[in-house]
């Protein structure tokens, strides 16, 4: 039946009670009321579901609607059962129902009293089930989250593969509706292919979503306390933070709770009723912040989420998107904030690691965008628009000024040449190379890859290595958003020509660059946290090693030993004015407190007097005593002088990860005597030596007691002499 634009509008008024379609939506549910196949491309937040819920609803026979996540099914499922009089009017068929549920759905169906009929693909492979939707009347076949079909999607399901064939085996003529809030060019091309409806009726909304504001920082080791902060100073807004495991989750909802926040975890690991329950409270708003992995939020339609974090980044801009997503639905603010550190992308890469080849590629490829986001300077809305097909002007474009690198933009400069040696060398080496080898051409440097193509006997190879790896990085990332190359997906993301760059060859013309962030490596410092979020009193930082110095020389002891930098630094962003707040700083400990912390938080508290500072009491971070179990065992087994390795193994723990516990506990200012051990790797000349030059060392660092003995001791045995050394000295 076909229905003209006022019965559209009477129908929508009816059933939702909405008198007017938001963007896309009208034109959809008139091309699935003509019977039309047709494939919506939405961003979260857009109103997907209505496109098929309504023309469900005045069609006659069930619509099927496959969807892979069984809580999403019955959040729908109720909302279409509390907008009619008749409860068969949507149900869910799935493994979780039994006999007397699945005899009484298909009744509803034969009587024509269900519109909805929410399905698992793995459902749909039922003989018995394909068998009885054969012979029902079938309004159309909905297909939601269809970037499952493509295993470029950021979520693919091989399941989903078999749906084709599923839907010619219920019916020849069944219009087919795909749908998916995410989906790259590439993406959208296999949703069509693998469902055989090339000739599908495409909309395609925009995935500019002006209210939010996306934001990168640095993440280091005080994460927790950048978290903290940052929830504190947006008290009483909703908020969700996603972690990558189950035992992050756990953690951080803990440590916000310990903190004062109204925080619950939420995972899979959960059993249903209680991720039920939490998420009730979320949307009824009992807690403000629920932390979890991506298993939440599917379909979660919570409008007023004031902000999104990422502790962990994602796998894919995809997954990225549709998490963010989730935040200012209602047009309202919404603040993304990820913390990215390139050791995550790399524990990332480790798991794929036992994966099929091609399965590796794709992820490796999509994870490389991930990484060139984080870091680009680039502006952050203009990058995600480009990488979902869709262009965008930065300088004038809706909501051009949300995002932290058009609000601190970088210094540009001059790149004409420097573009056009990267475009030749693409075109050179005959377009075979991905940005990693491009790059390795112009710095000069080979690997198999390079020489099986004979590229380093290029007159181009080596022509760029005046500048460093970063800056061609940034300029090939650049030059692929401004659309002078592009990256060829099916063969995992090959650097290409195109017309534009070929033209630029011709013609060159001027380029600005900026150079991409620098996300320090050294995530062991606190410091770098705090002068990426708000900012250490440097002032009071050289006041405070002045006083080090001065306690040291009291002791007869190096400056090391009374605090290490990533303490002084601590201090000077958090100004502890008693020892029960210093207790709490990075590396000190109650016992380092009460050792030498007297002089140093009174200096702090007259600093804080004198020049009128206003303290951020939310900076202390209480923790949970989830390590202090570890610490517990660790000092125990130590006590009863039981092999280290020993120690290491039963906890699961490689030998340089345990040491790195047991200096937390030295450094914090708890004893260890680890005598029994140390007799048996160094002798006591060893020791003396190594006695010595702690004593008149200027730093504790491990390099440079590695420099100062060169190959003397190793790695290992520096270390462990240097906790018995601050044990004994600094405790």
């Amino acid at each position: 039946m076909s229905l003209t634009e006022i019965d559209l509008h009477k129908q929508l008024k009816k059933y939702f009670g909405f008198s007017q379609f938001k963007g896309l939506q009208e034109d959809v549910v008139a091309s699935i009321v003509n019977k039309n196949d047709t494939f919506v491309i939405m961003p979260t937040g857009g109103g997907k579901s209505l496109c098929y819920q309504l023309p469900a609803l005045i069609e006659e026979g069930t619509a099927i609607v496959v969807s892979p996540l069984i809580a999403l099914m019955k959040n729908q499922v109720d909302a279409i059962r509390g907008i009619s009089p008749e409860y068969g009017v949507a149900h869910v068929l799935n493994s979780s129902l039994n006999k007397t549920e699945v005899k009484q759905v298909k009744e509803d169906i034969i009587n024509g009293v269900t519109k909805l009929l929410y399905v698992a693909p793995e459902s749909l492979t039922k003989e018995d089930y394909v068998d009885f939707l054969k012979e029902q009347k079938i309004s159309f076949l909905a297909i939601d989250e269809a970037h499952c079909i493509s295993e470029w999607g950021h979520d693919f399901r091989p399941e989903y593969r078999n749906l084709r064939h599923i839907i010619k085996r219920i019916g020849e003529n069944i219009p087919i509706i795909a749908l998916t809030a995410t989906a790259t060019p590439k993406v959208q091309e296999d949703i069509l292919k693998n469902l055989g409806i090339p000739k599908a009726k495409t909309f395609k909304a925009s995935f500019n979503r002006p209210n939010l504001y996306y934001e990168v920082r640095p993440k280091t080791k005080n994460v927790d306390a950048d978290i903290i902060r940052f929830v504190k100073q947006n008290n009483g807004k909703s908020g969700i933070i996603y972690c990558l495991s189950r035992k992050k989750v756990e953690e951080l909802a803990q440590t916000l709770q310990v903190n004062g926040i109204n925080a619950i975890p939420y995972h899979a690991g959960l059993d249903a009723k209680t991720r039920s329950k939490h998420q009730d409270m979320f949307l009824m708003e009992e807690v403000d912040v629920v932390v979890a992995t991506i298993a939440f939020g599917m379909g979660i339609d919570k409008p007023d989420v004031r902000f999104v974090i990422h502790h962990d980044i994602p796998k894919s801009i995809e997954s990225y998107y549709q998490e963010t997503g989730r935040a200012g639905r209602d047009g309202g603010e919404g603040h993304c904030l990820a913390f990215y550190a390139y050791k995550d992308i790399e524990k990332l890469e480790k798991f794929m690691s036992g994966k099929p080849v091609a399965e590796q590629e794709v992820g490796h490829a999509l994870l490389q965008e991930v990484v060139a986001y984080a870091e680009t300077s680039m502006s952050r809305r203009k990058f995600i628009l480009h990488y979902f097909g869709e262009e965008f002007d930065e300088n004038s474009g809706d909501g051009a000024s949300m995002d932290d690198n058009v609000r601190n933009p970088k210094k540009q400069h001059e790149a004409k040449e420097e573009l056009e040696l990267l475009i030749k060398v693409v075109k050179d080496t005959k377009e075979l190379y991905k940005s990693k080898e491009v790059v390795k051409t112009l710095m000069g440097k080979s690997n198999a890859l390079i020489l099986s193509h004979k590229t380093d006997a290029n007159p181009l190879f080596g022509k760029g290595k005046d500048k460093d790896e970063s800056f061609w990085m940034a300029l090939t990332r650049q030059a692929l958003v401004a659309g002078y190359l592009k990256k060829d997906i099916e063969t995992y993301g090959v650097i290409k020509l195109t017309p534009k760059g070929e033209e630029f060859l011709q013609h060159p013309e001027s380029f600005m660059m900026t150079h991409d962030h620098v996300f320090d490596e050294n995530t062991d410092n606190a410091a770098v946290t705090s002068k990426a979020s708000s900012g250490v009193d440097d002032k009071l930082v050289s006041m405070l090693k002045e006083l080090r110095k001065k306690v040291a020389k009291k002791n007869g002891v190096p400056p090391f030993v009374v605090f290490q930098d990533p303490s002084i630094d601590d201090m000077a962003l958090k100004y502890p004015v008693d020892l029960k707040e210093l207790g709490n700083i990075h590396g000190v400990g109650e016992g380092k407190a009460k050792k030498y912390g007297k002089e140093f938080v009174n200096l702090i508290a007259r600093y804080v007097e004198d020049n009128e500072i206003i303290r951020p009491d939310d900076l202390v971070v209480k923790t949970t005593g989830a390590n202090s179990g570890l610490k517990l065992f660790i000092i125990q087994s130590v006590d009863r002088k039981l092999p280290l390795d020993d120690i290491a193994s039963a906890k699961g723990m490689e030998m340089p990860e345990f040491i790195k516990e047991m200096e937390a506990i030295v450094y914090s200012g708890t004893k260890l005597n680890i005598d029994y051990y140390l007799e048996d790797i160094l002798d006591e000349d060893q020791q003396e030596e190594l006695y010595d030059y702690f004593l008149d060392a200027e730093t504790d660092k491990i390099e440079a007691a590695l420099e100062e003995f060169d190959g003397d001791y190793d790695d290992e045995e520096l270390r462990l002499y240097r906790i018995k050394f601050i044990s004994e000295v600094a405790n």
